[in-house]
C-alpha cells in the first residue's frame, strides 16, 4: 500500500477508540502521513489499525513518530530493551512458559486496570502494542475512558480530589498478585512517585481521572482513607458504557494514550495456545506534580 490520499477514521465506541484505515504503517511515514494519525490519536485516544504486520524494526520506527521510547526495565523479560514481552513463550528458547513459572505469574497484574509507566516520575505518554502471535480465544485487551470517569464525578467530588495527589509504584500492583514478587533490583530502579489524580490534553483541554492499579494511596493522608478514595473512583470509572474491549488478531496495531484511558488484558489458556504481544512504550514531556 502506498501512503496517498487521506486516512478513513471509523469509531469503534461513542466515547473514543477508532480504526484507521488508508494508510500503511509498516512503512516510512512523512510528516504530512503522521499528522492526521497524531489528530485522531488526540481526540479518539485509541487507535486501532488492522493488517499491519510488524516487526520489531518497524515497530519502533513507527513508534518514533509519537516521541522518545522508553528502555525496558529489569522486571520484564525484555529488560534493555525497547520492548515490553507479553508472551507465555519463552525469550529465548520460544517454548511456553509453565503456568507456575515466575514469569507468567507476575504478568497476572496486567489483569487489573493500569496506565503503563504511572509508577515513573515523568508518565508516559502512550503505548503502541502489536499481536504478533493470538490465541483463538480470550486474551483481549479491554479500555476505559478516563475522560468519561471524570466528566462523570459529581463536582464536588471534582473539587475534592483536584488538590490530591497519589503515590504510583510498580510494587503496588504486582503486591497485588504476590506479596514481595518484585526483586531487590527492581524496586531500586522503580522508586514510588506522585503522580495528581488527572492529566490534561494539552491540545483539546479534556481533563481524565488519572488512577489506576499501580496507585496505592493518598500522599499525606491516612492510609486506610486514602485507598478507600482511590477504591472509590476506580468503581465509578469501571461502568461497562465506558469500556471498550478488543478481539486481537495477527497483523493488529494499536496506539492508547495512558493520559486518557486505563487499560487490562484478560484471560487466555496459556496451556492450551501460544501468544506473542509487543508493546512499545513512548516516554512523557514532564512529571504531572513536583517530585
Amino acid at each position: 500500500m502506498r501512503n496517498t490520499g487521506s486516512i478513513e477514521v471509523r469509531k469503534l465506541h461513542p466515547l473514543f477508540g477508532a480504526e484507521i484505515s488508508g494508510i500503511d504503517i509498516t512503512r516510512p511515514l512523512s510528516a504530512r502521513e503522521f499528522g492526521p494519525i497524531r489528530a485522531a490519536f488526540e481526540e479518539h485516544s485509541v487507535l486501532l489499525f488492522r493488517d499491519q504486520p510488524m516487526d520489531d524494526e518497524k515497530q519502533i520506527a513507527f513508534s518514533e513518530n509519537f516521541g522518545p521510547l522508553e528502555t525496558t526495565l529489569s522486571a520484564n523479560p525484555a529488560a534493555g530493551t525497547k520492548f515490553a514481552r507479553q508472551s507465555n513463550l519463552d525469550i529465548l528458547t520460544g517454548e511456553p512458559i509453565p503456568p507456575d513459572d515466575m514469569r507468567m505469574i507476575y504478568q497476572k497484574a496486567n489483569y487489573f486496570w493500569h496506565s503503563d509507566s504511572s509508577f515513573k516520575c515523568i508518565p508516559s505518554l502512550c503505548s503502541v502494542l502489536t499481536a504478533r502471535i493470538c490465541p483463538p480465544e480470550g486474551g483481549n485487551t479491554e479500555f476505559l475512558c478516563m475522560r468519561a470517569a471524570w466528566d462523570a464525578l459529581p463536582p464536588a467530588l471534582q473539587a475534592t480530589i483536584h488538590p490530591l495527589v497519589a503515590e504510583h509504584a510498580l510494587a503496588h500492583s504486582r503486591d497485588r498478585v504476590q506479596k514481595g514478587i518484585l526483586s531487590a533490583k527492581s524496586l531500586s530502579e522503580l522508586p514510588p512517585v506522585k503522580q495528581r489524580l488527572f492529566r490534561d490534553n494539552p491540545i483539546n483541554g479534556r481533563r481524565a481521572l488519572y488512577i489506576g492499579a499501580h496507585a496505592g494511596h493518598i500522599v499525606d493522608w491516612p492510609e486506610p482513607i486514602g485507598k478507600a478514595i482511590l477504591w472509590e473512583l476506580a468503581q465509578r470509572a469501571e461502568q461497562p458504557e465506558f469500556m471498550l474491549s478488543h478481539a486481537w488478531r495477527e497483523g493488529d496495531v494499536i496506539v492508547w494514550d495512558n493520559r486518557a484511558v486505563l487499560h487490562r488484558a484478560t484471560y487466555y489458556d496459556a496451556t492450551k495456545h501460544k501468544r506473542l504481544m509487543q508493546r512499545t512504550t513512548i516516554g512523557g514531556d514532564a512529571p504531572t506534580v513536583p517530585q
